[in-house]
């Protein structure tokens, strides 16, 4: 009695299943994720090719309004995903994550595949290498779907400041999805990949993630290898991922985190399995509320979703209060003499010699003075000039070394913080994603990075979760942590997920579907 009810149900999933598929099932799968995407693949009810095939169709459904990729790679994609079906057919054991189609943002280097950081200086640059993040992905057997758009060089909060064309939020086609990682963040958000890497400096993966309704992680410094990415500030930038919800955060985490041995800067740190984190319990956990991220320039309806969050965790058995973070005001002025300091010293490289563009003239040095004076943008150059000034005879002492001393300080207050407390909670950023033009001030720009940038400067992880929306627009919640602590900051987050209904915005983009 009990085989044949097995068989029945057994039978009614199957004639579901088909149903599904003529009324157009293969259309929902770029509504899950990589780990329920991961379960059909493994059973095969699905194949690599045909998923791939499904989200290069929603690519070109909806590309033209959202713009997130600057290059998209069909044939890589299709190639590869047939190689991945090809070992599944054999009985190779493969992850969780091999036949999943991934983007990448546009400043990772990839082997054959056009890098340009966004900038008409590097137009035409084909890496002969990849950077490791890549080759990690790649040996996990993912998908490549292209590389995505980005502020030139990963300066800025906006990408509008790509140096071929802005990516639209698709929650709201009049707002900007945020920055630098703005094209990653907007195709996830927009389902034209099923994760993406972002890269962070000053907030470049948590700012986006929040303005775009996903979930951005910025790992502790050096606990994922910078190996292949182009650099803007080697001190402070960092790779993470993009994904729709904690478990693709571990996973991809899982993927990508680790030692390397071409990094100089990469930590010896064994890493655990992140997975292990998802756990739906918070109880006895101390949460930090700094009351330095909360206040004027807060959008009243953002701190009302902060303080809504932190109403749950203390409901669910979480101890939250109320902590200061003095050194927290110098955050914004040492981040940005740092940080332009570093890109001064960094893009002296882009000269018209080596590789990129070559504006032709009379001499070298014309030829250097034009390539870059066409080749950068008007926000790359700005931070050029301030980078250089503040490493200039004279004004060293007065603005560089003065910004590494604030910067110790701040890393500093979190440490006291973290010996009492398991991580903190903060909105991500102090509004909703604003529209575009409407910070083309440039300090009013920088303003929008307040809540992200001190992180940066203390080398300490974060993560920003969606949790609510106002008038459409998603609200970003951000979880900060002790260094290599991104579990705990995992096992916070998931258990909001499993116990509200605020964490997974959908963009309603039927109106853009094309055909």
């Amino acid at each position: 009695m009990l085989l044949k009810q097995r068989m029945d149900v057994l039978k009614y999933q199957r004639l579901c299943k088909k149903v599904l598929r003529e009324e157009g099932y293969a259309l929902k799968l770029t509504n899950l994720t990589a780990h329920e995407l991961s379960d059909l693949l493994q059973n095969k009810e699905i194949s690599s090719e045909e998923l791939t095939q499904e989200y290069l169709g929603r690519i070109s459904a909806v590309e033209d309004k959202i713009q997130a990729y600057l290059t998209v790679t069909k044939d890589l994609a299709l190639e590869r995903a047939r190689e991945i079906d090809k070992k599944r057919q054999q009985g190779e054991k493969l992850g969780p994550l091999a036949g999943i189609p991934m983007a990448l943002k546009d400043n990772m280097c990839t082997e054959g595949v056009k890098t340009t950081c966004a900038s008409k200086i590097l137009y035409n640059f084909v890496p002969p290498y990849n950077a490791t993040v890549a080759e990690k992905l790649y040996g996990k057997g993912a998908v490549l779907l292209g590389k995505c758009n980005m502020d030139e060089f990963a300066m800025g909060s906006s990408t509008e400041n790509s140096g071929f064309h802005p990516t639209k939020n698709p929650h709201d086609f009049k707002a900007v999805p945020g920055g630098s990682s703005g094209g990653s963040a907007a195709a996830v958000a927009a389902e034209e990949a099923v994760y993406a890497l972002g890269s962070d400096t000053g907030g470049s993966i948590r700012q986006p993630a929040a303005f775009c309704g996903v979930v951005g992680l910025k790992p502790t410094y050096g606990s994922v290898s910078r190996y292949g990415l182009v650099a803007f500030a080697s001190s402070l930038d960092q790779i993470g991922p993009f994904t729709k919800d904690m478990t693709d955060c571990a996973l991809v985490l899982n993927a990508i985190t680790g030692h390397d041995e071409k990094d100089s800067t990469s930590a010896p740190v064994e890493a655990p399995d992140f997975t292990s984190f998802l756990t739906n319990d918070v109880k006895g956990l101390k949460i930090g509320i700094p009351k330095e991220f909360v206040g004027e320039g807060t959008d009243p309806e953002v701190a009302q979703y902060h303080k809504q969050a932190v109403e749950k965790l203390e409901e669910l058995g979480a101890i939250c209060e109320e902590v200061s973070l003095p050194h927290m005001k110098y955050a914004l002025s040492a981040y940005y003499i740092i940080a332009t300091a570093e890109a001064s010293s960094n893009l002296a490289r882009y000269d018209g010699v080596r590789y990129g563009l070559r504006v032709e003239a009379e001499d070298v040095v014309d030829m250097f003075n034009k390539t870059r004076s066409q080749g950068f943008g008007e926000e790359v150059k700005r931070r050029i000039m301030l980078g250089t000034y503040a490493l200039s005879s004279g004004y060293y002492d007065a603005y560089y070394l003065k910004a590494l001393k604030a910067r110790t300080l701040i890393k500093q207050d979190f440490d006291k913080i973290f010996e009492k407390y398991d991580c903190l909670l903060t909105p991500t950023a102090p509004t909703t994603a604003f529209d575009f033009g409407e910070k083309s001030d440039p300090l009013a720009m920088y303003l929008t990075d307040v809540c992200t940038i001190p992180v940066n400067l203390a080398g300490i992880p974060a993560l920003s979760m969606p949790f609510g929306c106002i008038k459409g627009r998603p609200v970003g919640l951000q979880l900060i942590g002790k260094v290599f602590d991104e579990g705990t900051l995992l096992r916070v987050g998931y258990t909001l997920e499993q116990n509200t209904d605020l964490t997974r915005p959908q963009p309603d983009l039927k109106g853009v579907m094309q055909g």
